[in-house]
């Protein structure tokens, strides 16, 4: 193959590897300004809340998709603002499976929500 027929292959193949956009990450959707909201305290339903990110996380389920890191985290506490203690535990446990890096936080939620550290409340709204 000389140069003059290797230039344009090239450009072919540089222009077809631009052509196809990347999947992205997560599957963010709403979720952004879900958690904007809450922590706004603009007086949104927690409970339509919870069925909003249930719908998101079930959509995401069936497209393969993953879900941001700390959407479970709002979750839980969401569900404990509701009074759902054992739901906001297990999507605790599910953020920390998900994101290690989450472990320390969680933990400490955790432990909160067991009775330890001085059994500080957990508040879905800190300030």
């Amino acid at each position: 193959m000389n140069l003059a027929t290797l230039a344009p292959l090239a450009g072919a193949l540089l222009l077809s590897a631009c052509a196809a956009p990347n999947k992205p990450l997560y599957s963010w959707e709403g979720f952004p300004r879900q958690q904007y909201e809450v922590l706004q305290r603009s007086g949104a339903d927690p409970n339509a809340q919870i069925q909003a990110m249930q719908a998101h996380a079930e959509k995401a389920r069936a497209a393969g998709a993953a879900l941001p890191p700390g959407f479970r985290a709002h979750l839980g506490m969401l569900q404990l603002s509701v009074g759902a203690a054992e739901q906001a535990r297990a999507s605790w446990q599910a953020e920390k499976l998900a994101f290690p890096e989450s472990a320390p936080y969680m933990d400490q939620l955790l432990k909160r929500l067991d009775g330890g550290a001085a059994a500080q409340p957990v508040s879905a709204n800190p300030s």
